[in-house]
């Protein structure tokens, strides 16, 4: 069975929330890595000096095996954890989230504060494009240069419904495409490809992977 990766989302996206007139403002940011996270805490601390709390959640890395919170000055265990189990809960990796919260007079008591700060970050991400990860594996395949039109057309057509990716040709002696596709598509592609050619041609695996994101669709689209 295939590894599954955590999912990202494709841009950064803001929410409000007023709850007892305090108000609870929620940023998520996709980011590359933990330094990144924090220069993106940092600039959010920096915009919103005036306010009482800018509380954070981070995952980062592939499987999402680095998470950090910040209650940044709330009673302990009333804001970041509750923020980043949103994000473990989603089973979101390299993704950022800081509520900034303006104090409006009101106490919310530890429950409060954990719903609302949870409350904050799942309207939030509700508003983000998801973005699925799955890693690829890179095939070779190369035709004469007469044939190189087929099979440019044939190998777009096929990436297209089977979640995989098509590179740039590179002419040389002969043409050579290279197809990033899931590992259990690629007996698919030799078969497309055997029936297109007479079994002359044939995909090379390259030994190369990637991971790559593929934006989910929503009943907003």
């Amino acid at each position: 069975m295939p590894r599954r990766y955590p999912s990202t989302i494709a841009a950064a996206v803001d929410n409000e929330l007023v709850i007892k007139k305090s108000r609870f403002i929620a940023h998520a940011e996709p980011v590359a890595s933990a330094e990144d996270a924090d220069r993106v805490i940092a600039a959010v601390k920096h915009e919103a000096w005036g306010a009482r709390h800018n509380c954070s959640a981070q995952v980062t890395g592939a499987l999402g095996d680095q998470a950090r919170s910040s209650d940044d000055g709330e009673p302990s265990g009333t804001a970041g954890v509750p923020m980043l189990e949103v994000l473990l809960r989603r089973e979101l990796t390299d993704v950022v989230v800081v509520v900034t919260r303006y104090f409006g007079g009101v106490k919310l008591g530890a429950g409060g504060l954990v719903r609302a700060y949870s409350s904050a970050v799942s309207e939030a991400l509700e508003l983000a494009t998801i973005v699925d990860r799955r890693m690829l594996s890179s095939v070779a395949v190369t035709v004469e240069h007469a044939d190189a039109g087929r099979y440019d057309n044939l190998l777009r057509e096929w990436v297209r419904t089977r979640g995989a990716l098509l590179g740039d040709p590179v002419y040389r002696a002969k043409a050579e495409f290279v197809v990033w596709a899931p590992p259990s598509e690629l007996p698919a592609l030799s078969a497309e490809l055997a029936a297109a050619s007479s079994g002359s041609v044939r995909p090379v695996l390259t030994g190369a992977e990637k991971l790559v994101g593929i934006p989910r669709h929503s009943s907003r689209d």
